[in-house]
């Protein structure tokens, strides 16, 4: 079993005092819209790596590229862009801690501002996720981790929060077990794990979620999790 603690959106002190996490995760993945540095503090805390993707109140990453000699963007020297020592899954398929990990960061567009899409922009990309991960054996995911949700499956109908409709054939030619977002603010309410796909559970990680899961099966378990404030 693989032992993940997955976080967006808001930042949840107690978390990195070691208070609220059951035993020490073997990956941490980060949904969007956090401080760098949380995420860094709780990878160092857990001694665990951390994947992530940008959400669309986090920086643009675009146009990085870390070579034998380190971070350049532009053909220019750079330091680390995002969280040191993380892995940015962006619109690419990682393999870490046992588990294969594709993403997609970002929200609809709506205001022109960073890490925002419109929908033909995020169906380029998401097919783009689709041919990179068939490449490269085994295809598929066990997790697609994005920022939105999938659209009609725990987004909203504000234009900010509407999920993308692209995210129902990445699933289905994925085929994870999970698909993990943040994005959608619960207020402290219950959000629902719901269906996508045949195979796949759509589940809204805003505050935290911990949870285990076996890289041979793929049955999850749920150890503890709060929701948004």
């Amino acid at each position: 079993m693989v032992r993940v603690l997955a976080v967006a959106d808001e930042v949840v002190d107690s978390l990195t005092f070691g208070v609220g996490i059951e035993s020490r995760p073997d990956l941490i993945l980060g949904a969007g819209d956090l401080p760098f540095e949380y995420l860094e503090i709780l990878s160092s805390l857990c001694d665990a790596p951390c994947v992530f993707v940008p959400g669309n109140h986090d920086r643009d990453l675009r146009g990085y590229r870390r070579g034998r000699t380190g971070w350049t963007r532009a053909g220019l020297p750079a330091e680390d862009p995002g969280p040191c020592g993380a892995v940015n899954a962006d619109g690419r398929t990682v393999s870490v801690a046992g588990l294969r990990i594709s993403g997609l960061g970002g929200s609809r567009r709506y205001n022109g501002g960073t890490n925002q899409y419109t929908d033909t922009q995020q169906r380029l990309r998401s097919l783009r996720l689709r041919c990179t991960a068939a490449l490269s054996p085994p295809r598929g995911a066990d997790i697609l981790l994005t920022h939105s949700p999938a659209r009609g499956v725990g987004d909203r109908d504000d234009l900010p929060h509407r999920g993308f409709d692209c995210f129902h054939p990445l699933v289905r030619s994925l085929q994870p077990a999970l698909l993990i977002h943040g994005h959608v603010h619960p207020y402290g309410e219950r959000p629902s794990d719901l269906p996508i796909g045949p195979s796949t559970t759509s589940m809204n990680v805003v505050g935290f979620c911990q949870f285990d899961i076996d890289p041979v099966t793929r049955e999850v378990e749920i150890v503890r999790r709060r929701y948004g404030a």
